[in-house]
């Protein structure tokens, strides 16, 4: 069974209509793979729908309407949510040591990729997807298999 981690960039394009959200929109519909975010994709959905709001892309009751589809989704799990732990601070560390001065890593990307590093760890072969081609090079560099929805090339599962 396919396992795709979702960074945020990927995940908000489920819940508002962009450029790679039928890519996304097809990960969520196969139902013999599964979805994974961590629980820093949660705080940083709330940024996107802020910015959202903020830019005027969507409204308040837009952005409402997304936040229930995703608790929904995860409410029924169709998304699986990974815990951030002590470790995956201690692991963004040294990836932004190993990154972020030659190839600009950012912080809660960093983060991100610690989670799905750890999924790794324990026996998972998680898909990377993110909507960021910076850090999907690096996550590839880090031996994922990767995809950008923006971008999408054919996965081997």
């Amino acid at each position: 069974m396919p396992l795709f981690f979702l960074d945020t960039s990927a995940l908000a394009k489920y819940y508002r209509r962009e450029s790679g959200s039928d890519f996304v929109e097809r990960l969520f519909a196969d139902s013999g793979s599964q979805r994974v975010i961590s629980r820093l994709a949660l705080v940083e959905m709330e940024s996107v729908f802020a910015l959202k709001v903020r830019t005027r892309e969507i409204d308040q009751q837009t952005a409402l309407t997304a936040r229930r589809r995703l608790e929904f989704d995860l409410g029924h799990r169709h998304i699986l949510v990974a815990a951030v732990r002590d470790e995956h601070f201690q692991a963004a560390k040294l990836l932004l040591v190993k990154y972020g001065g030659s190839h600009s890593l950012r912080t809660l990307d960093a983060l991100q990729l610690s989670v799905a590093s750890g999924l790794k760890r324990a026996g998972f072969t998680p898909v990377f997807v993110a909507a960021d081609q910076k850090l999907c090079q690096i996550a590839a560099w880090e031996g994922f298999q990767i995809t950008n929805p923006e971008q999408p090339t054919p996965i081997l599962v």
